[in-house]
């Protein structure tokens, strides 16, 4: 799928791949120990949650492709971006382009309500954590619920991702998954 003859340029850098596959780690260690091993789930919720701070710090901070600038669009941008895809059109980008922007923006959102419900449901049910005893009764099933709602919403954009990482892979013949392992891209445009 990649041109190998083709100048590679640093794109991903070492702290948004770290960030990425990290993520990925801790949401599965997340979900599949849901309320089998609650310290570990903890755990990994917590380093969820601080992953989260750093990808928001970055996102202002960070290289260039990292940051929220280079890749938060408009509405009428994505929307655009998403006929031209439909059409097999969709201009190359060397970041993200703009419907892969958006998803990074809604998974962030995604994962923050996911994780401060998680925090303020151990809060309620286990008075432990940063949140003890702000919830009780009622608010603590009306917390588990939005826990459990939003990591399952959070599969449904995991999906969608990797959807788009592969359709965009064919579209422009590049490695996307090998791009952020290695951070280089192909330079020229297609």
């Amino acid at each position: 799928m990649t041109n190998t003859t083709s100048e590679q340029t640093k794109v991903w850098d070492i702290a948004v791949r770290f960030f990425h596959w990290s993520l990925v780690a801790a949401f599965a260690i997340s979900y599949i120990t849901e309320d089998e091993w609650l310290t570990l789930h903890t755990n990994s919720g917590y380093f969820i949650a601080a992953l989260l701070i750093f990808r928001i710090l970055w996102g202002f901070i960070g290289s260039r492709h990292a940051r929220f600038r280079d890749f938060v669009y408009s509405p009428s941008a994505i929307i655009d971006y998403l006929r031209k895809s439909l059409r097999f059109q969709s201009p190359r980008y060397l970041g993200h382009n703009p419907a892969g922007g958006a998803m990074v923006v809604v998974m962030l959102l995604m994962l923050s309500i996911t994780v401060t419900s998680g925090i303020a449901l151990l809060g309620a049910s286990e008075y432990a954590g940063p949140m003890a005893g702000l919830f009780q009764g009622e608010a603590a099933e009306l917390l588990e619920e939005v826990h459990e709602v939003s990591a399952n919403l959070m599969l449904l954009l995991i999906a969608l991702h990797l959807g788009g990482v592969l359709f965009s892979s064919l579209a422009h013949q590049e490695n996307l998954v090998k791009a952020m392992i290695t951070g280089l891209k192909r330079s020229n445009h297609q």
